[in-house]
């Protein structure tokens, strides 16, 4: 057996019931075994053994008050996985499908993506079972001054700097802000996704569906193609979404879906985007609400996004959403390109089946970093107490998406697997990460 396989099976035993956690490990790990055989070096010093434990994980009780006067309890995570080449730097999620599981597969990729953008970063994530669906202001407002009064025992702009996540936006990153200000009397970048007034950065909300798609467009290029006249399939209708859409709608490309977790609009003349900010990130909506936009577009409550023929895909919506039923419609159809626009949507079986039939693959951890770098370029502007044009932002985010690509693509090829985006961003990402580790020594 592989070292990487025996380190994989070790931490199966040692996290049991932690199915997102072992699916995470069974993606990266068995790629980096050709890099490793060429450096023993990792294996005598047992890197993957301390990789795939974290070097802290916290959990918390968040006790809170809601608009009826009753106490609810929720439960709150952090897993600060690995700190080698920056202080931990990761999202906070909030979303009943929490769980430790689900936190530490997402902190894990995290290790991996954060090293990509090729910036000071380390890997950590967190977040909490809260559901803020249905919630009022004040009721948000009640949890995240509660999940603040501990998680700020926790965080630092040297230690830890979380950001937003799924649940997570502007409103609830204001209100723990805020929070941490008053607990610590400190004005300082240790949540990133401000809003502007108090140090947030341009570009930030674009961030992640933004450099999806300038990832994409990297692939694009690779095989002499653009975006022009392309036909798109995204799922999901938050912020990663949407900004995609907007930026494929600006390099020329038809984006016909968008869905929610209650079904999917299928517009084939191309998906207004302004009336779907309107729907979700005005009213809080549903994506059924399009069908008063653009009465001539279709809603299918039940079925796959991915049945709709397209030249590329983007899955921006959960993990495991596009499984090997979806890859087989895809392939069918004809898509040449799928980018993860969310965190682990792709099963391992469809992305081989994927890379299989000839589609050209991104993983999330590196098509969607453009959130988390432009997280770290936030993080620089409040250290500098500067702040960048939307322009000048974006310019760096567009920099560092092609730096990834071809990052990802030559270490691949280093390897004998051209093209396989898949190990050559894992490759990449974890030998900056080891070797720190190793300089570092092991205790």
């Amino acid at each position: 057996m592989s070292y990487t396989m025996k380190v994989l099976e070790l931490a199966k035993q040692n996290n049991p019931s932690e199915p997102e956690f072992h699916q995470a490990m069974t993606e990266i790990l068995p790629t980096l075994q050709p890099f490793i055989d060429e450096h023993p070096e990792y294996e005598k010093e047992k890197i993957l053994e301390r990789l795939v434990e974290p070097e802290r994980q916290i959990i918390f009780r968040v006790p809170w008050v809601d608009d009826n006067g009753e106490i609810q309890v929720n439960r709150g995570f952090r897993v600060q996985f690995n700190s080698a080449i920056g202080p931990y730097k990761g999202g906070l999620r909030f979303h009943p499908s929490v769980t430790l599981s689900v936190i530490k597969f997402l902190g894990f990729e995290q290790i991996f993506k954060n090293s990509l953008t090729g910036l000071p970063i380390g890997g950590g994530k967190g977040g909490s079972d809260f559901d803020p669906k249905g919630k009022s202001d004040r009721e948000v407002m009640s949890f995240c001054q509660s999940f603040m009064n501990e998680l700020c025992k926790y965080l630092g702009v040297n230690e830890d700097i979380p950001a937003g996540d799924i649940g997570v936006g502007g409103r609830e990153i204001g209100f723990m802000y805020g929070q941490y200000k008053r607990i610590t009397g400190q004005y300082e970048g240790v949540l990133t996704g401000k809003g502007l007034t108090y140090g947030g950065s341009l570009v930030r909300t674009e961030a992640t569906g933004y450099g999806l798609v300038y990832m994409a467009e990297s692939m694009l290029r690779s095989k002499g193609e653009s975006f022009i006249g392309k036909k798109v399939v995204i799922s999901g209708s938050g912020n990663v979404a949407i900004f995609a859409a907007e930026k494929a709608t600006q390099f020329d490309a038809k984006v016909i879906t968008m869905s929610d977790s209650n079904g999917y609009v299928h517009d084939p003349e191309g998906i207004d985007i302004d009336a779907v900010k309107q729907i979700k990130l005005g009213r809080r909506g549903r994506i059924k609400e399009y069908l008063e936009f653009r009465p001539h577009a279709k809603y299918f409550e039940k079925g796959l996004v991915w049945s709709t023929p397209c030249d590329i895909a983007l899955p921006c919506a959960t993990q495991n959403e596009l499984l090997v039923d979806g890859a087989e419609l895809l392939i069918k159809n004809g898509c040449v390109v799928v980018a993860e626009g969310s965190n682990m949507p792709t099963s391992l079986e469809a992305t081989h089946m994927l890379q299989e039939s000839g589609v050209m693959f991104a993983p999330g951890k590196a098509a969607n970093a453009g959130g988390v770098a432009v997280s770290a370029l936030e993080m620089a502007q409040n250290s500098s107490r500067i702040s960048w044009s939307f322009e000048e932002v974006d310019n760096k985010l567009r920099s560092i998406m092609r730096n990834i690509y071809t990052s990802s693509s030559s270490a691949a090829e280093d390897y004998g697997m051209k093209g396989n985006l898949v190990a050559g961003a894992n490759i990449a990402g974890f030998k900056k990460v080891a070797d720190a580790m190793l300089l570092q020594g092991a205790v």
